[in-house]
C-alpha cells in the first residue's frame, strides 16, 4: 500500500508531461483567434510561403465563415494557390468567391485572377520539359483565360487590370489564331482541305486582327486550287493581296507549309 502511494506522484508528473506536450503540438489553426490566424496567413504569403499560407487561409475560412477577415482570407487563398501552382485549386477557390460574393468590390479582381491563373496554368506535360511553341499544346486553358479576361472587360471595364488583361488577351489572340493556321496546314498536307478551309474561315470570323490572318488566307487559296475551286482561289487571292501586299505567297508564290517548314514535324492538337 505505501508503495503504491510513494508512485502515485511520479505518475501523476508523466501524465502532467504528456499533457503539456499535447499542448505545445496542438494545431495552431485550432484555437488562434481569426485576426491572429489572417496575420500568421497574410505573413506566410509575404514571405513566399505559400503552402503555410494557404493552410491558415483554409482553417480560417473553415472556422469563420463569414466576415471581413474571411472575404479578404478567400481572395489571398486563391492568389497563394496560384502562386503554388495549384491553378486548378485557385481557379475553384475564386468561382467560390465570385458565388458568394457576386457584387463585392474586388470581384474584378477574383476575375482578374481567375484568366492569370488559367493563362499560366501548364497546359501539357511536354511543356513542362521543353521549350514548346504555345500554338502546339492543348489549348482548353488558353481559350478559357482568353474567356476570363473578356468577360474582365465586359463586366469590368473601367478595372484597374483592365489594360494587363488586354495586352494579354492579345498575345493570347495571337496564340489561338496560329494554333488554328498550323492544323489548317496540318489538314492540308493530309489532303483534307475542306477541313483546312473551315480552320482559316474560324481565323477570319475570331481573329481578325491577328497577324496569322494573312497565312489562313493563302491556306485558302491553296486548298481552293486543289479543290479546283478556280473562281474562290482567285477571289481569296485577291483579298491576300489586297489586305498583305507583301506577303510571301504573293511576292514569291511559297506556300505557307513550306514556308514554315517547322511545322511539318508537328502534329497539332485539333
Amino acid at each position: 500500500m505505501m508503495r503504491c502511494l510513494r508512485l502515485l506522484p511520479l505518475l501523476f508528473l508523466v501524465v502532467l508531461v504528456a499533457a503539456c506536450g499535447r499542448g505545445r503540438h496542438q494545431d495552431k489553426t485550432e484555437y488562434l483567434p481569426v485576426d491572429q490566424m489572417y496575420e500568421i496567413a497574410h505573413q506566410a504569403l509575404n514571405n513566399g510561403n505559400y503552402e503555410r499560407a494557404i493552410r491558415f487561409y483554409q482553417r480560417l475560412v473553415a472556422r469563420f465563415p463569414f466576415g471581413l477577415y474571411t472575404e479578404q482570407a478567400q481572395l489571398e487563398l486563391a492568389y497563394a494557390q496560384y502562386r503554388a501552382k495549384k491553378h486548378d485549386e485557385a481557379v475553384s477557390t475564386i468561382d467560390r468567391f465570385l458565388k458568394t460574393y457576386p457584387t463585392h468590390a474586388k470581384a474584378d479582381y477574383a476575375q482578374y485572377l481567375r484568366g492569370i491563373a488559367n493563362f499560366y496554368r501548364e497546359a501539357s506535360l511536354l511543356g513542362r520539359y521543353i521549350d514548346l511553341d504555345p500554338a502546339v499544346r492543348d489549348l482548353n486553358s488558353t481559350r478559357q483565360s482568353f474567356t476570363d479576361f473578356a468577360k474582365l472587360l465586359r463586366d469590368y471595364p473601367d478595372s484597374r487590370y483592365a489594360a494587363d488583361a488586354r495586352q494579354r488577351m492579345v498575345y493570347l489572340r495571337n496564340t489561338l489564331a496560329r494554333h488554328e493556321v498550323m492544323v489548317a496546314a496540318y489538314y492540308l498536307r493530309r489532303h483534307a482541305y475542306i477541313a483546312a478551309i473551315n480552320r482559316c474561315k474560324y481565323v477570319l470570323e475570331n481573329y481578325q486582327q491577328a497577324p496569322e490572318v494573312g497565312d489562313a488566307l493563302a491556306l485558302m487559296v491553296e486548298a481552293y486550287e486543289n479543290l479546283g475551286e478556280r473562281q474562290l482561289a482567285d477571289d481569296t487571292r485577291r483579298v491576300l493581296a489586297l489586305n498583305y501586299p507583301d506577303h510571301p505567297f504573293i511576292t514569291e508564290g511559297r506556300s505557307v507549309v513550306e514556308r514554315k517548314s517547322a511545322w511539318r514535324r508537328l502534329v497539332p492538337f485539333g
